[in-house]
C-alpha cells in the first residue's frame, strides 16, 4: 500500500470487486479519452481470482481517498523495452477532477518503481488534447518526447497520442534537496 496525503494507491481486495467492476464499466464516465469496450463482469472476477490483477506484464492499484472510496485506477505494464514501464491511469468521477488525486497517485507509483525496480525510463501516452491527462505528466516530471499519430481507435476514430516519458536520473535530480 502507498499512502499519500490525499489518496493511497493499492491493491484491489475481493471486498471491492463488485464496485470496482460497476466503475470500470460505467461507459459515460470514459470521457472522450477512454474506450467505450467493456469487459464482462464475470471475466473480470475469472481474472481477478486467478491472479488479483497482478501478473509480471502488467499491475493494477486502485486510488482511495481518504474516505476510503475508490476513486479512481493506475496501472504500470510492460512497455517496448526490458527496462521500460508504462503507466496508465483513470479518475472515474469528472467531478473529482483537479483535486490532485491522479497526480500524487502517479508520484507515490513512480517511486514505488523506481525504488523497488530497475527500470531506466517510465512513460505514460495520453491525447494531446486530454489537458489534465498532460498536466498529471508535467507535474510528475515527465517530459514530451512527440507524437505518435493516429496510434488510438477510441470511440469510432483514430488519435494522436504524446509520448511522455521520466528517466531515472531526473527523477533522481528532482528527489536531491535544492
Amino acid at each position: 500500500m502507498l499512502k499519500g496525503q490525499l489518496c493511497t494507491v493499492r491493491h484491489l481486495l475481493t471486498a471491492d470487486l463488485n464496485t470496482f467492476i460497476a466503475l470500470v464499466n460505467d461507459l459515460p464516465s470514459r470521457g472522450d479519452y477512454f474506450s467505450t469496450q467493456f469487459k464482462s463482469p464475470e471475466i473480470m472476477r475469472k481474472e481477478f481470482v486467478q491472479n488479483s490483477f497482478v501478473t509480471e506484464d502488467s499491475e493494477l492499484f486502485v486510488i482511495e481517498d481518504a474516505l476510503h472510496h475508490i476513486v479512481g485506477v493506475i496501472t504500470h505494464f510492460k512497455s517496448r523495452t526490458p527496462t521500460t514501464r508504462e503507466i496508465g491511469y483513470r479518475l472515474f468521477e469528472s467531478k473529482l477532477g483537479g483535486r490532485g488525486f491522479v497526480t500524487e497517485a502517479c508520484r507515490l507509483l513512480v517511486d514505488y518503481l523506481f525504488n523497488v525496480h530497475q527500470y531506466q525510463r517510465l512513460e505514460l501516452l495520453t491525447a494531446p488534447e486530454n489537458v489534465a491527462s498532460v498536466r498529471v505528466a508535467q507535474k510528475c516530471g515527465f517530459q514530451a518526447e512527440g507524437t505518435l499519430r493516429q496510434a488510438f481507435f477510441i470511440n469510432g476514430r483514430y488519435q494522436d497520442v504524446t509520448v511522455f516519458s521520466l528517466l531515472r536520473p531526473e527523477w533522481e535530480a528532482q528527489r536531491r534537496p535544492s
